[in-house]
């Protein structure tokens, strides 16, 4: 049996590339790179002349059995995506399935990840956190996944591609509450900026100044701090009570009307309660 290499490659700076994962790629029969172009230009960089094919979320299918083919004939191929570890928002996580199932040995070189690179940078916690990677573009599937992120305890980091930044931005917003939040744009790369500040200044400044490239969101855990204001919270108990009158079960009518008014769930579940025992 061969080796199945999972080699990460630069997410922008093509220095950023460690020593044996140059050596590696030299030494394999084959590269199964995302984008076989922008791969080329990594190798071109370092004098690799390895042969490469191409192993993307189109053909994957196809070229899966052609990959597993040569492994088991003994023969080494790396895997590389786009950029960062492959594996990650991408089919060769399909791959390793498929090897580790025919009892190919599959070896990893770590290197960059901009998930985790923006975590560090956003200036947020960084202790416990959860990766999203891109949140389903519409309809339930969005909607029931922003409904969980809402119940998040972790810093939650996603990807997301420029042209739909404003509305990811302004749907958790409403789901999540007014958190802090770190948007880094092509990492590592010249024009890399990386801003923080609260969903509502984010939603503000990126209608004014539309996104170019490669991002990352970082958000935080809990709303951001805002002025102290007093909250009715008889006026929302009295709409959670009117949502349950309509069937709505209680845990959805409170995180209902929590997102309505921006409150915790919890402050709103506590108020509830006490509501109750008067």
């Amino acid at each position: 049996m061969g080796t199945l290499y999972l080699v990460a490659t630069p997410i922008g700076n093509l220095e950023d590339i460690t020593l044996r994962a140059l050596r590696v790629l030299k030494e394999v029969d084959l590269i199964a790179a995302e984008d076989t172009r922008r791969t080329r230009i990594l190798l071109q960089r370092y004098g690799i002349s390895t042969p490469l094919t191409s192993y993307h979320p189109h053909n994957w299918r196809e070229k899966a059995p052609y990959l597993l083919g040569l492994l088991s004939e003994g023969k080494k191929v790396a895997l590389v995506s786009d950029a960062g570890m492959p594996g990650i928002s991408d089919p060769g996580e399909e791959l390793v399935k498929l090897a580790l199932a025919r009892g190919i040995e599959v070896v990893p070189l770590p290197g960059p990840s901009a998930a985790l690179t923006a975590l560090v940078v956003s200036g947020l916690p960084c202790d416990r956190f959860v990766f999203e990677g891109f949140l389903p573009r519409k309809g339930r599937e969005r909607r029931e996944r922003l409904e969980a992120l809402a119940e998040e305890v972790r810093t939650i980091i996603l990807y997301e591609a420029p042209h739909r930044l404003l509305k990811t931005l302004e749907d958790l917003k409403a789901f999540l509450g007014d958190r802090l939040v770190a948007i880094a744009r092509e990492l590592t790369k010249k024009h890399e900026t990386v801003w923080r500040g609260n969903l509502s200044q984010a939603v503000e400044f990126f209608q004014a100044h539309p996104p170019r490239g490669e991002i990352t969101l970082v958000v935080g855990r809990e709303p951001s701090p805002s002025p102290p204001r007093e909250i009715d919270w008889g006026t929302l108990i009295a709409e959670v009570k009117d949502l349950e009158g309509k069937g709505w079960e209680r845990k959805r009518a409170l995180k209902e009307v929590a997102r309505r008014w921006g409150v915790s769930r919890r402050d709103l579940y506590k108020a509830y309660l006490e509501s109750q025992d008067k």
